[in-house]
């Protein structure tokens, strides 16, 4: 799926089931869903103690992060397809320049 319909596909959603929310509130939003899908992570590898394997609740909880991300952009006016090719050109400048995405901070 485009990016631009992905995000469509999210505010239809959104208007349609009245979830409209501020900024503050589809961040903490994001924040909450990335903690959960971390906890996945934690149980997919048996608190490291094993290699990473899917949860049965891998895929639910990657597609809440999805959506959490898709309204916030929403919300905030981001076009994610830009903010993904955006980023890919820093990461390729950063990976040209030191030889890894990371910013050295």
């Amino acid at each position: 799926m485009e990016t631009a319909r992905l995000q469509d596909k999210v505010a239809a959603f959104v208007k349609r089931h009245g979830l409209d929310a501020g900024v503050e509130a589809r961040l903490l939003d994001l924040v909450s869903e990335a903690g959960e899908l971390s906890k996945e992570a934690l149980k997919g590898s048996a608190y490291g103690k094993k290699p990473f394997a899917p949860t049965g609740e891998w895929t639910s909880e990657m597609g809440d992060v999805l959506f959490s991300l898709a309204a916030l952009a929403n919300a905030t006016g981001v076009d994610l397809e830009v903010a993904l090719d955006e980023a890919l050109a820093k990461y390729e400048a950063r990976l040209a320049e030191k030889g890894d995405v990371g910013s050295g901070r």
